[in-house]
């Protein structure tokens, strides 16, 4: 304080004066009352009471997180994931209603970038789309008939595409997130065992049609008995046929038919049968292979004109003149099958033959094929049975188009329909066994059947 006083003794007057002047005025207000001082605290104590809890606002205190009781925690945790399903839900079905899908049946000159143009898709993403292996190879050329179906969003951007490539068989192409991706979906294909019968009343194809065959199965029973009956003229009323075949489902609905498993045709009393093989051949009951070294018929014909006679007036000459060979009437043009394997020794053209064909299929047999309207193979060539050597017609001295076969045996004529053919093949002695079991299950299979339906006409 002493040192103050001395410093203040050294100022200047002037200063010494201001010093002064201002020391009195402070000392004047901090003396003076103050009313709104008063008020203001009076205001403080009638608002807030002691020892009660507060809420400060967040700009004067450190934030704290909320505490609950357990019970309330567990109840808000519940509630919010609700709300989180029911928007993730309410978000799905509004994206799930959001697209449209357009399904299409390829018409004529449809390609996939004028379908995408119909539906407003952009070049973009067939550009894309063709760049994948698997619609490269299925999608670039669509052929009439075919299904595909195309989605977009609301937006009017590609979505997915479905190209069923066949019954089992789908290509789905999605884009997401601008990325193109591509996969077969396979449907899982079920095979189910069918059974049919029938008796014949006018004729095998309608009793056949009856019993829910296809043309294609039809054909099938013909072949497979076509070695040892003659279906055109050996057929008669009260034969029976009846089969086991499969039948092919994906995912529960049909596609098709399937093999022949077993077939069994009663001919004029006698029995045939034919079961097929794991080899895919087929044999009768006992193993003997269902293919004879000859077919019986070398055309399908509508009638015989003339039969093996060797004591034949002749329609042209009028002269006894023997026929060594039957005549099977057919419309012009139709195919002309060699009846077994071997070597063509001639195919060529006479006055009399008109168009002729002759094959030797060894040193016992040999078969002739004359009148034909156009030769379809040369001389030296080998053919194998079925095999279509030319076409039916009237070339050389006919009265009408026909087909003139011959068959000889060891250099005599024998009538083509009557002659014993030479007997199949075996089964390989190392399936035999094998198959003999194979065998016996399905003719029991077939027993089953039969007596199942003929209980049921029974009852009916």
């Amino acid at each position: 304080m002493l040192r103050v006083i001395t410093l203040f003794k050294l100022l200047p007057i002037a200063h010494r004066i201001i010093l002064s002047s201002l020391f009195l005025v402070s000392v004047v207000i901090v003396l003076l009352p103050s009313e709104n001082a008063q008020a203001s605290k009076q205001t403080v104590e009638n608002q807030y009471s002691a020892n009660t809890r507060y809420t400060v606002p967040l700009a004067f205190r450190k934030p704290e997180p909320p505490k609950f009781e357990q019970n309330n925690q567990k109840q808000l945790v519940e509630t919010e994931i609700n709300a989180i399903n029911s928007s993730d839900n309410s978000a799905s079905t509004h994206k799930s209603h959001s697209l449209n899908t357009d399904k299409f049946k390829v018409q004529s000159g449809d390609t996939l970038a004028k379908l995408f143009h119909r539906i407003g898709l952009t070049s973009r993403d067939v550009y894309e789309i063709s760049q994948l292996s698997l619609a490269k190879k299925n999608l670039l050329k669509l052929m009439p008939g075919e299904q595909i179906e195309i989605a977009k969003n609301s937006n009017g951007e590609f979505v997915h595409l479905n190209y069923i490539i066949d019954p089992i068989t789908t290509l789905k192409i999605s884009k997401l997130n601008d990325t193109y991706n591509e996969q077969l979906v396979t449907k899982q294909v079920e095979s189910r065992s069918q059974f049919a019968s029938a008796s014949i009343d006018s004729n095998f194809w309608n009793a056949a049609v009856d019993a829910g065959l296809t043309p294609n199965q039809i054909m099938q029973i013909a072949t497979l008995f076509g070695w040892d009956i003659d279906f055109a003229l050996d057929l008669r009323k009260g034969d029976s046929f009846s089969l086991i075949y499969e039948q092919e489902y994906a995912d529960g609905e049909f596609l098709k038919n399937g093999n022949i498993l077993a077939a069994e045709f009663i001919n004029q009393n006698e029995r045939f049968t034919a079961i097929r093989y794991s080899n895919g051949e087929y044999y009768s009951e006992i193993g003997r292979s269902m293919k004879k070294a000859f077919l019986r018929l070398p055309v399908d014909f509508t009638r015989i004109s003339s039969s093996f006679n060797p004591r034949r007036i002749h329609p042209v000459t009028g002269g006894v003149k023997a026929h060594r060979g039957v005549d099977y009437v057919a419309p012009r043009g139709t195919p002309i099958k060699s009846t077994g394997r071997g070597r063509v020794i001639k195919s060529g053209y006479s006055k009399y033959n008109g168009n002729y064909v002759f094959i030797k299929h060894n040193d016992t047999y040999t078969t002739k094929y004359l009148h034909l309207q156009k030769r379809k193979v040369k001389t030296g060539q080998t053919v194998k049975q079925g095999q279509i050597i030319g076409t039916l017609g009237s070339t050389g001295r006919v009265t009408g188009a026909h087909l003139h076969y011959e068959f000889i045996v060891n250099g005599v004529h024998r009538n083509p329909r009557t002659v014993k053919l030479p007997k199949s093949t075996s089964i390989a002695k190392k399936e035999k066994a094998n198959f003999l079991t194979v065998s016996k299950q399905m003719i029991a299979q077939l027993e089953h059947q039969k007596q199942l339906r003929l209980a049921g006409n029974i009852t009916e």
